[in-house]
């Protein structure tokens, strides 16, 4: 029904945004991360938005970014996530670090979110997965090395493929690569992940 709202943000609450769009206030449920870029926004702002039906209540809920929403909407698809639930990982992580969290199936990471369990965390790895690419991952912020290294780059790749023939999980594996230097040949990739992993 709604694509996005653009208007003048009147007020910015614990979680939602006001939005005055045509004279009208629309109340706008949503994350801290665009709650915090919103604060910084010139008028008049823009978000993209999804409308959440229930049979007692209609909420909008909405982001300042296309991939935040996207990301919104497959976080909602998982069995047992609510609308509210994905926003408390949008709270925590930006799309890109949700991407790399279930590629890598790092559930420590998607639990930080208020209310995601181990069970939960697990279940949106396991239904998500195979629905992100890898132009969509971004490394976690206290990492430096940039996705494309740690998806695209061959020689990682190949050195993650041979640690799991050594007995490590797939998880631990890319992990363990993706802290590396890129550049440096498989032999080597595999001999410092190995330190790593020990």
């Amino acid at each position: 029904m709604y694509y996005y709202i653009k208007g003048e943000k009147v007020l910015l609450g614990d979680g939602f945004a006001v939005i005055d769009a045509g004279g009208v206030g629309y109340k706008i449920l949503t994350s801290s991360t665009s709650l915090a870029l919103l604060s910084g926004e010139e008028q008049p702002v823009t978000m993209y938005v999804q409308l959440e039906v229930r049979e007692d209540s209609q909420e909008l809920y909405g982001f300042t970014t296309n991939e935040e929403l996207s990301m919104y909407r497959r976080l909602t698809t998982v069995s047992g996530v609510g609308p509210k639930a994905a926003l408390a990982l949008l709270s925590v992580m930006s799309p890109g670090e949700l991407a790399f969290a279930i590629m890598t199936d790092d559930t420590k990471m998607l639990t930080r979110a208020a209310g995601i369990g181990a069970k939960t965390a697990k279940r949106i790895i396991l239904e998500l997965r195979d629905k992100i690419s890898e132009d969509e991952l971004d490394i976690p912020k206290n990492q430096t090395q940039q996705p494309q290294s740690v998806v695209l780059n061959e020689n990682m790749n190949e050195a993650a493929a041979a640690l799991t023939v050594l007995g490590y999980s797939q998880s631990d594996a890319k992990k363990a690569v993706a802290s590396l230097d890129s550049s440096m040949p498989t032999e080597d990739l595999v001999r410092e992940a190995l330190k790593l992993l020990m």
